[in-house]
């Protein structure tokens, strides 16, 4: 059984595209809803989907810790089960099937599965606006690496896991209670499959036209969960760049995908060489 778990927390335009790249790679989904405040109407949002949430918490705006808690509370009900863990504007791609992939890991005793994040960016560097009835795909024709050069956030992701496997927060990496650190550092661990057999595509849509004011306000939440230092290191960037991403810069890495109706992860061509530069970080 192979099931998808999101944490909806902040708006719900990208959430039907997120789901319809996932419908024929799970059994089933599983939707958290973090709202901000009693008032806040992303429950409501979520429910006008057609969406019946598994699980409904209240906590202060941000936390990413909070949201960690809840994927881990939800794929611990299914401990035997596996887990694609996505945020609701995260679509994973794979090198071959899931279930294959899932059978590979049962056979070795691999509980996890990583990859790393591609950005996904609008025509020219810009943050497109999108509904719940945009191409994505036409409207973010750009993939690149530039959020981690201009903000040091984290690009590693712990993408499928067993329900017994804890992630830790921001699903950045696995817990471990053999290794120093307390989880998956480095290229290589008993648990995780090997990163030269697969190491996920993150396609990360998280660069829309809401993006600036939601960088902007996370940067002014100043609590140790939010990494708001992350957030104001890019919203000042971004600021001097009139909210433009140098699609030239080699550093981003930027290149333009086939304009297809989903995604092929032989498409990114520098995935190879930017892999072996996510996993050192």
């Amino acid at each position: 059984m192979v099931n998808l778990v999101t944490i909806v927390g902040r708006n719900t335009h990208i959430l039907p595209h997120m789901l319809k790249h996932y419908e024929n790679m799970v059994d089933k989904v599983y939707v958290g809803v973090y709202k901000h405040s009693q008032d806040d109407p992303i429950l409501e949002e979520v429910l006008e989907l057609g969406i019946e949430p598994f699980m409904v918490r209240t906590a202060p705006p941000y936390n990413a810790d909070y949201i960690t808690e809840m994927y881990n509370a939800i794929i611990g009900t299914k401990p035997k089960d596996w887990w694609i863990v996505a945020d609701s504007d995260e679509l994973q791609v794979y090198p071959y099937g899931v279930d294959e992939i899932v059978e590979e890991c049962e056979k070795s005793n691999y509980t996890f599965v990583t990859g790393g994040f591609l950005d996904r960016i609008g025509p020219n560097g810009t943050f497109p606006t999108v509904t719940r009835t945009t191409d994505i795909h036409k409207a973010f024709p750009l993939a690149g690496f530039f959020r981690y050069p201009m903000s040091d956030a984290c690009p590693n992701k712990v993408v499928l896991c067993k329900g017994s496997q804890i992630v830790t927060s921001g699903q950045h990496y696995a817990e471990l209670s053999d290794t120093k650190s307390g989880n998956s550092w480095g290229r290589w661990h008993k648990n995780r499959m090997p990163v030269d057999d697969v190491f996920a595509q993150v396609h990360h849509f998280k660069w829309d036209s809401s993006a600036q004011q939601r960088i902007k306000e996370v940067s002014q939440t100043i609590e140790d969960y939010t990494w708001w230092w992350e957030y104001k290191r890019l919203y000042d960037q971004l600021e001097k760049s009139n909210w433009k991403v140098d699609v030239k810069n080699p550093e981003f890495k930027v290149e333009s995908l086939k304009e297809f109706s989903y995604i092929n992860y032989a498409d990114y061509r520098q995935w190879n060489d930017l892999t072996d530069l996510i996993i050192s970080i």
